[in-house]
């Protein structure tokens, strides 16, 4: 396996800039996940790394590599498609040995190979059969199985599990999160599900509009996320916005004053903080005239827990209560939470005072 490096990387598809000098390295064995919206060029990197696009600018390195101007078959990566692009004509075992197959190795190795992979993913009982026998947990398989079967340098997937059940997407994250622990493969994995992103990766990727909002692990894309983007696209449902200022009396929020932790209080002042940010979570429910008073808007019962959206003047907060919570629509309420659960962000959309760390141990 290999390290991945984009260096200062653009693309542009006439006077749209897909990307915009995307600088992002992937250590060696690493899983990152590119997560962001549709249109916010993450597919654009994985298709340049592949060779399938190349870039107006920059460069990118496979190891200690500059790939920019190779072609696709000179690169050993391999690709794992939405569509897992099987041969219909082909039975599962010549799908998975096609790697091996153009590469000229001999067939009693290649035979052996695909075996081996094959019981592995355990669909070596399939190996007779041809694609459109089996069900899509079990192309999706055979997809990953001809990906591996040539121990290349990296791991490309485009969405992958985009085309299963919800059911069988759950599933199948965890069977590519275990397969690439257990081969130490350095993987690049777009997705624009932040379950997928969140539960499979070592390292985020958050992309938004060509350019890279912030690299980091979940937890840290979670719990101090670097700009507003991140913060309300990371998280489900996501954090909470309002608008707020900090001066020497306090936060004001919601048409209340809030006393800040001092050592946040001194951080936030002239930071020039438009916003605050707050995770479901992190509210609490309390008598009406607490910290923040509003009117419940819906309930949501899911089950194991209760989303509650409360209305505060021209803003919504979504609140996540226990199971059972009850409560007439319309009727008043407060809302309360501990400042140092907040983080702060500028006029521009940047975090500017982070939530207090290690709060939670």
């Amino acid at each position: 396996m290999s390290a991945i490096s984009y260096q200062k990387v653009v693309k542009n598809f006439g006077a749209f800039q897909a990307l915009r000098s995307l600088d992002l390295a992937l250590p060696d064995r690493t899983f990152l996940a590119l997560l962001g919206p549709s249109g916010c060029g993450k597919t654009t990197a994985l298709r340049i790394l592949a060779g399938l696009e190349m870039p107006s600018a920059g460069k990118v390195l496979i190891g200690e590599r500059d790939v920019t101007r190779l072609q696709p078959r000179d690169r050993d990566i391999a690709m794992v498609f939405q569509s897992y692009a099987l041969y219909p004509h082909m039975t599962i075992a010549d799908n998975i040995g096609y790697p091996l197959w153009i590469r000229n190795l001999d067939s009693v190795k290649r035979g052996a190979k695909v075996a081996e992979v094959a019981k592995a993913l355990e669909i070596d009982h399939l190996l007779d059969r041809h694609p459109r026998q089996l069900s899509g947990g079990q192309r999706q398989r055979v997809a990953l199985a001809r990906a591996i079967v040539r121990d290349p340098a990296a791991f490309l997937m485009d969405e992958p599990l985009s085309n299963l059940d919800a059911r069988l997407r759950l599933s199948m994250r965890g069977e590519i999160k275990r397969l690439c622990q257990r081969l130490g493969a350095t993987t690049l994995y777009v997705t624009h599900d932040q379950a997928e992103a969140l539960t499979m990766a070592d390292l985020i990727a958050v992309m938004n509009a060509g350019q890279l909002q912030q690299l980091a692990t979940p937890h840290e894309i979670y719990e101090r996320p670097a700009t507003r983007f991140v913060a309300t696209f990371v998280g489900n449902p996501p954090m909470n916005i309002l608008s707020a200022a900090v001066d020497e009396s306090g936060l004001h929020v919601g048409g209340s004053t809030v006393r800040l932790d001092p050592e946040q209080h001194a951080r936030c002042l002239g930071a020039g903080i438009t916003e605050m940010g707050i995770r479901p979570e992190d509210l609490r429910f309390a008598e009406a005239g607490s910290v923040l008073t509003g009117e419940i808007y819906v309930i949501e019962p899911m089950g194991n827990e209760t989303l509650v959206d409360v209305r505060l003047g021209g803003e919504r907060l979504s609140v996540r209560a226990q199971r059972g919570f009850t409560a007439a629509v319309g009727s008043r309420i407060g809302v309360t939470f501990d400042s140092t659960d907040v983080c702060f962000f500028d006029a521009t959309g940047s975090t500017v005072v982070h939530r207090v760390e290690n709060k939670r141990g």
